[in-house]
């Protein structure tokens, strides 16, 4: 199982080619909910999400032949330009698989940072049955979006992070798609200090992972509806099943609109842009989804940037 160590070995090898993303307090927003609310800006990382910090520590872990025959993904966008981004930083050859109604931002980055993109079936699902057929056939290596220790550890370096910049938080707000970042960041929380109580946020259309705790076990989705695209996994991850039963306080659900409204608000007042997925975490602090108590530290991570113009105009709108 992940642990503290792997999360600190992991930001010891990532180190020089990542940022240091910076935390930064919303008192507008804190404001309005009687709190005292900080964001940890992933949207400002290489690639403009946190997933550079999984993909480029699972590269550098890759062994000779690996890196030989090259590597796939499957993703709705920022995984996948984590991975182009990482494997050409490494030289390795890189393959995504990317859903039709992926966006084109996100698939035009992954070709930018050199990956091949196949763009295959109407929704994450497909993507990665096609992805595994093409993992066969070509005898590529895997990099799993989420349930892979290694990737996880690189996200965790995010929790390493956010606790040594604000010390002693009350509350950490995660959003969910498969639960890698989550699982990372509640080991590197929840093992530095347990006393934080950590919450995860899902899109009432992608909630894989509030459905795998009331079921008992990871479960799969037959369908995804949400504008949320980085959080619309198809499915939770074992591994981030298990650490997510271990450790979250609780996994909370939110509309779009709500989404929508965070996205905006993170703009207007932090003047943050954020993505849908990466503004889910502060909605859920401004729609009060999360239990907080008055005079409360709080922490919402901003997990990504990366949305396309039209999307931005609608929801602006």
């Amino acid at each position: 199982m992940l642990d503290l160590s792997m999360i600190r070995a992991a930001r010891e090898r990532i180190a020089e080619r990542l940022k240091i993303t910076p935390t930064m307090s919303s008192t507008r927003i804190g404001d309005a909910v009687d709190v005292h609310l900080f964001l940890k800006c992933e949207n400002l990382q290489k690639t403009g999400s946190f997933k550079a910090r999984g993909a480029l520590n699972k590269m550098s872990q890759l062994d000779a032949a690996a890196r030989a025959r090259g590597v796939i993904t499957v993703s709705a966008g920022n995984h996948a330009q984590a991975v182009a981004w990482a494997a050409r930083s490494v030289g390795v050859r890189a393959t995504v698989v990317m859903p039709k109604v992926a966006s084109p931002a996100k698939v035009a980055a992954s070709r930018g940072y050199g990956a091949e993109v196949v763009l295959f079936g109407a929704s994450g699902i497909e993507a990665f049955a096609h992805a595994h057929e093409l993992e066969r056939e070509r005898g590529l290596t895997f990099v799993h979006p989420f349930d892979d220790e290694v990737v996880c550890a690189g996200a965790g370096t995010a929790g390493l992070e956010l606790v040594e910049q604000l010390g002693d938080l009350d509350v950490v707000v995660i959003p969910i798609g498969g639960g890698g970042l989550i699982s990372g960041m509640l080991v590197a929380i929840k093992e530095s200090n347990p006393k934080i109580r950590v919450y995860g946020v899902e899109p009432t259309g992608a909630s894989s992972m509030r459905q795998s705790l009331d079921a008992g076990h990871a479960v799969h989705l037959d369908a995804l509806n949400t504008i949320a695209d980085g959080l619309a996994a198809p499915m939770a991850g074992e591994l981030n099943y298990e650490i997510v039963r271990r450790y979250v306080d609780d996994v909370v659900l939110i509309d779009d609109d709500a989404i929508a409204g965070g996205v905006r608000e993170l703009l207007m007042s932090a003047k943050l842009l954020a993505e849908p997925a990466g503004a889910a975490a502060t909605a859920a602090v401004m729609t009060r989804a999360i239990p907080l108590r008055g005079g409360e530290r709080v922490a919402a991570v901003v997990s990504g940037g990366n949305v396309d113009i039209p999307k931005l105009t609608s929801v602006l709108a």
